[in-house]
Parts: structure tokens; C-alpha cells; sequence
């Protein structure tokens, strides 16, 4: 393994990271996605929702969060605005992928930007690339290898250009059952484990993993987001928090798959229940979902109210067990500093 990267990167990784090492960042690259919620807010088609609307919503939740965040991962179609004003405490991801996944034929494949690359990623700012890859390693080989050479591509332009790669990886039932029923439930901590081990091999060049946890919360007996039925019990659930962890080569971070706050922030407490080595969060919906009604009925001027309350006590949340329980991502390859890194 690889333990060892550049100055420039070491710099960028730092300036994602909090003081202590620890990336607790803040998600607004949701582009499809988002323009569905707003236009159900506004009762119009997505296709209604304008680019200023979506600019000014990455905007807000940029200007007023990021003062509580290590980073803040935008999109370069409408987070530049917000990238601009976010707060200088703050680093800066940009995705790389188009929104969505071709649809047209079977494995799920993500497409690039085509006026974008790692180059100018980071002439635009960027302290890192991140890439969403929906990945399980349930698929035809035939497709899951042509999406292993994708992120070689990807792996290897970001370390010609010193720019740190943050993979994202969401599993899904390549036979097309639902990803939110209790059987696929069951799969995911191997779907969750095997990417994790497939994606730290050092011919990707990925730097850190954007994981799911490995248990879907609903089927978790004990959870307070459990309704009654469940696939696995506590100790099975710690269990499969530690396998995903062992199976990890790279420094990982928690997403939020669009739960609601409180149900991730008792993902985290499972996580650190389990003695999981993660090294942060790159959380997006978990901390803002709640403010698209507000946006949609008041405005602006409401939406930002809402962020500066209940946004910024969501977040509070999340840094508080970041504070007591994440390890720094250097501290994955066993340095006592991100300077103990550079090669």
C-alpha cells in the first residue's frame, strides 16, 4: 500500500480537514435530485426549476454552514456561486460525474462532465475530486471491470494534477429489487465491505472512500429508526460496522444517503459503539433537507432563517461525535501528522 503523497496533496488534505485531521464536511452537490424536491415544493416539473433557484439554494446552504464545516462539496453546473462565498475555514470538493447514471443499459454507469477535468477542477479551486460510482459487487464482471478502468482514468489524472480523490461508491440490486426492502438489506454490509476492499487497491488512487454504512438503520433491532422488523440484530449490526471497517486500505468517511439527521447521527454512535476507525463525514441532506419547504414557500430570506437555526444545531450534532470519536486520516496509515505523510 501506498502510504505516502505529495506536499501539494498533503496541503489540499489539510485544508479539507479540521485542525485535528478530521473532515467534517458538508454536501451541496445534489443536482438531480434537488431540482425534483424544489419543483414538489413549488408544484411544478423539475425541468421548471431554474438555474437561479438552484444557485441560490447551494448559495445559502454554503454561506451559512460552512463556518461549522472542514469543507463543503459543490458541483461546478451551480455550486460555483457558493463556493465563492463560503467561509475560509472551509475546503472545497467538486464533482466530477454528471448527475444520475445512464439509464439506457444495464450497470448503473456514471458519465463525466464534458467541459470539466481534474486540471480544471482545480483551477476552479478545488481541493480535491470527488466521484459518485454506483458499484455492487453482486454485477456482471464484464460491466463492474469497465467501471474498475473508469476510476483508474479518474485515479490517475487527479494524482497528475496533485488532487486529492474522494471516491463514493452506492450500492444497488443489479437484478432491480428495492434497495430499500429488508432483502437488500441483508446484502448491503457485503455490498458496503467488498467495495470498500476493491476500491483501496492502490491501482485506483483513491485517497479517501465516501462509504454508506453498512447497515441499513430501518432493520437494525435497537435502532430508534427500526419499526418493528429487522434483518440483524445490535451485535450483528457492530459487527457489520467492523467487518466494512476492516476491509477498508484508505482512510474513510461517512455519507448521509438523504436520512434524516437524527437517524445519522446514531449511524455515527453505532459506528463509534463499534470502535470503527472513520475518519469524518461528507454529510449533505442529513443537515438541510428539512429547508426545501421553507425555500419554496418563504424564499430566501426564510431559507437562510432556517439554516441559521436548525441547520446549524443539525450540524452541531454531526461535529460533536465527530469531536469525540473520529480519527484523524493520517492516523489510518499510522502518522502522527498529515506533514508525516508527504513523501
Amino acid at each position: 500500500m501506498n502510504t505516502r503523497i505529495s506536499a501539494a496533496k498533503c496541503a489540499h488534505m489539510q485544508a479539507l480537514s479540521t485542525e485535528n485531521g478530521i473532515i467534517g464536511a458538508a454536501a451541496m452537490d445534489q443536482r438531480g435530485s434537488l431540482k425534483k424536491a424544489i419543483g414538489a415544493g413549488k408544484g411544478i416539473a423539475p425541468s421548471e426549476v431554474t438555474d437561479e433557484m438552484m444557485s441560490e439554494f447551494k448559495l445559502s446552504v454554503s454561506k451559512v454552514l460552512t463556518p461549522h464545516a472542514s469543507a463543503i462539496l459543490l458541483d461546478p453546473v451551480w455550486g460555483m456561486p457558493g463556493a465563492a462565498a463560503r467561509a475560509s475555514n472551509a475546503g472545497l470538493l467538486l464533482s466530477y460525474e454528471v448527475s444520475g447514471y445512464d439509464n439506457t443499459k444495464p450497470g448503473r454507469f456514471a458519465d463525466l462532465l464534458p467541459d470539466v477535468s481534474a486540471r480544471r477542477l482545480g483551477s476552479l479551486g478545488a481541493n480535491a475530486v470527488k466521484i459518485l460510482l454506483y458499484y455492487t459487487p453482486f454485477e456482471d464482471p464484464k460491466i463492474n471491470d469497465a467501471k474498475h478502468a473508469f476510476i483508474e482514468r479518474i485515479g490517475d489524472e487527479c494524482a497528475a494534477n496533485d488532487l486529492p480523490f474522494f471516491l463514493e461508491f452506492v450500492g444497488y440490486d443489479p437484478d432491480g429489487g428495492n434497495e430499500k426492502g429488508p432483502e437488500f438489506a441483508k446484502r448491503k454490509p457485503e455490498v458496503v465491505a467488498e467495495s470498500m476492499r476493491e476500491f483501496s487497491k492502490d491501482r485506483y488512487g483513491v485517497d479517501v472512500l465516501k462509504v454508506e454504512f453498512p447497515v441499513t438503520m430501518k432493520y437494525a433491532a435497537g435502532s430508534r429508526a427500526c419499526n418493528g422488523e429487522s434483518v440483524y440484530s445490535k451485535a450483528e449490526a457492530l459487527d457489520h460496522f467492523r467487518a466494512a471497517a476492516d476491509a477498508a486500505g484508505r482512510p474513510f468517511i461517512y455519507l448521509s444517503a438523504g436520512v434524516a439527521n437524527d437517524v445519522f447521527t446514531e449511524s455515527l454512535d453505532w459506528a463509534a459503539e463499534a470502535g470503527v476507525n472513520f475518519s469524518g463525514v461528507l454529510c449533505g441532506r442529513a443537515t438541510w433537507q428539512e429547508a426545501i419547504p421553507i425555500y419554496c414557500a418563504e424564499g430566501v430570506a426564510a431559507l437562510e432563517g432556517w439554516l441559521s437555526e436548525h441547520g446549524v444545531t443539525n450540524i452541531g450534532h454531526i461535529n460533536t461525535r465527530l469531536a469525540q470519536n473520529a480519527t484523524p486520516w493520517y492516523r489510518f496509515y499510522g502518522a502522527d501528522s498529515a506533514e508525516a505523510m508527504v513523501a
